[in-house]
C-alpha cells in the first residue's frame, strides 16, 4: 500500500494546525489553556490507540470516554467556554468583518435611496410641467402614523409613473397627501393639519398651508407642486423653500434624506 502525500494534504494539515493554535491562544487568554492542553493530549492518545495501534478493547474504552467526555466538558467548563466564545466573537478580524458588512449594507441603502430620489424628482418635474398639484411627505425620525391612517394605505415602491398617476387631476387621491415611509409609498390621499400662521403669504394655497402645518409639528420633509403655477417648493422645519428647480430639489433631498 503506497502513501501519497500531495498539496491538498499539506493545506489540510496547515489549516488544522492554524485552527488548533488559534483555539489554544484564545483559550489561554480566557484562563483555560491547561484544559485545552489536557484535551489535546487525550485526543492524541485516543488517535494512537484506535487508529494507529488498533487496540480494540482499549479503543472501546477510550471511545466511551470520548462520547461522555464532550458532555462532561460542556458541563464542567461552561464558564470557560462562554468566555472563550465571547473572545472569539470579539476578535479583531470578526469586528472588522462586521464593520465591512455594515459599510456594504449602508452603501446599498444609499444607492437605493439615491435611485428613489431620482424617481421622486422626475415625477415632480413632470407634475410641474403639467401644472398638476401635488403634496408629497417624506417621513424622517418623527412618526407619521396618525396621518397615514387618514389616507388609503399603500405598500408600493417609489416610481415616477405611479406618483404621477396618484396626483392626476381625475384621480380620487389627488387632493390629499402622499406619505413616504422607509423608502416606500405608505399612503395616499392623507389629510394634513393646516397651519394657522398668519405670516404665510396670501398667494400660497391650501397645499402650502397643509405642508407648513405638518412641518410645524414634526421633522418631515413636505414637497409641494403648485397647481396654479407649477412651482416646486419644500416645507421643512417650519420654513419654506420656494420655487425650486428639479436640480435644487434633488440636491436638498440627497443632503437630508440619504
Amino acid at each position: 500500500m503506497s502513501l501519497a502525500f500531495g498539496i491538498k494534504d499539506l493545506i489540510d494539515i496547515l489549516l488544522v494546525a492554524l485552527m488548533l493554535y488559534g483555539c489554544y491562544h484564545l483559550m489561554k487568554k480566557s484562563g483555560a489553556g491547561k484544559v485545552f492542553t489536557g484535551i489535546m493530549i487525550f485526543v492524541v492518545i485516543w488517535f494512537l490507540v484506535t487508529k494507529v495501534f488498533r487496540l480494540p478493547l482499549t479503543g472501546a474504552i477510550f471511545n466511551q470516554f470520548v462520547s461522555v467526555g464532550v458532555i462532561a466538558i460542556v458541563v464542567l467548563f461552561q464558564g470557560e467556554i462562554r468566555r472563550f466564545l465571547q473572545q472569539v466573537g470579539a476578535h479583531k478580524w470578526l469586528v472588522s468583518l462586521r464593520s465591512i458588512a455594515g459599510r456594504v449594507q449602508n452603501n446599498e441603502n444609499e444607492r437605493i435611496a439615491s435611485m428613489q430620489i431620482i424617481q421622486l424628482v422626475t415625477a415632480c418635474r413632470h407634475l410641474s410641467q403639467g401644472k398638476v398639484g401635488a403634496l408629497i411627505v417624506i417621513e424622517r425620525n418623527d412618526s407619521l402614523q396618525q396621518y397615514i391612517q387618514t389616507g388609503d394605505i399603500f405598500n408600493a415602491d417609489i416610481h415616477a409613473r405611479l406618483i404621477e398617476n396618484i396626483f392626476f387631476k381625475n384621480s380620487p387621491l389627488h387632493d390629499g397627501a402622499m406619505i413616504i415611509r422607509n423608502h416606500h409609498i405608505a399612503a395616499a390621499g392623507a389629510i394634513l393639519p393646516v397651519s394657522k400662521n398668519q405670516e404665510i403669504p396670501r398667494h400660497l394655497g391650501l397645499r402650502h398651508r397643509a405642508a407648513m402645518g405638518l412641518s410645524e409639528k414634526c421633522d418631515a420633509i413636505v414637497i409641494i407642486v403648485s397647481e396654479e403655477t407649477g412651482n416646486i417648493s419644500i416645507a421643512f422645519n417650519s420654513e419654506y423653500l420656494l420655487n425650486l428647480s428639479p436640480e435644487q430639489l434633488q440636491k436638498f433631498l440627497t443632503e437630508n434624506v440619504i
